[in-house]
């Protein structure tokens, strides 16, 4: 079976962590976990775990660059791996989609997330799948770049568990079954209220 390389994006450091921006990080814990692995330093500027998810073998990666320079670490990654880029999964905050929601796609633009250009740039391809956690704009006139370096909103946070747990299910939903059924499971949920795993 094929490796998956699957990235969070974020920026590295303490005073970072509980950030918008760093809803792809968050993810990739949530997946380490899954995948019962810690993560270590890789040469490539990366934290990885290498493990299995959904019986598929996978190597989960953050970058320790900052996020607008971390499509060098993931171009390393993949080319270390011998990971494809159809075999990329790319988690990260998106602002034009609504907090509590979860889009997945194949390819596009960055839309302005200087962590995906980089990724672009670096890979030489926007074919990559992407795992979208809405984080909604900002209020009022405050600058996007300002919103996404401050910590979800108290409001926000008491989802935020559910939400990290739902990008996590999408992203083994790629592995399993694909883009186009991962879409049909998983987008329909987004128009409804968020309720506790049972």
């Amino acid at each position: 079976m094929d490796r998956w390389l699957i990235v969070g994006l974020g920026n590295p450091g303490p005073e970072y962590a509980g950030n918008r921006h760093n809803a792809g990080f968050m993810v990739l814990d949530e997946l380490a976990a899954r995948a019962g692995g810690r993560f270590k330093a890789h040469k490539a500027r990366a934290e990885v775990v290498e493990g299995r998810l959904a019986s598929a073998p996978v190597v989960l990666a953050k970058p320790r660059s900052y996020m607008n320079l971390s499509g060098g670490p993931v171009k390393a990654l993949a080319d270390f791996y011998k990971v494809v880029p159809a075999n990329i999964i790319v988690i990260h905050d998106e602002l034009d989609i609504p907090y509590g929601a979860l889009r997945v796609k194949l390819g596009g633009g960055d839309n302005g997330h200087n962590g995906l250009r980089s990724l672009t740039k670096s890979l030489a391809t926007k074919d990559y799948l992407r795992v979208r956690f809405g984080v909604g704009r900002p209020p009022g006139r405050m600058d996007a770049a300002d919103y996404v370096l401050r910590d979800f909103a108290t409001s926000e946070r008491k989802d935020l568990p559910l939400l990290v747990d739902r990008a996590a299910d999408v992203t083994e939903s790629l592995i399993v079954s694909g883009l186009e059924a991962t879409q049909n499971t998983f987008h329909p949920s987004d128009l409804k209220p968020l309720k506790p795993p049972r």
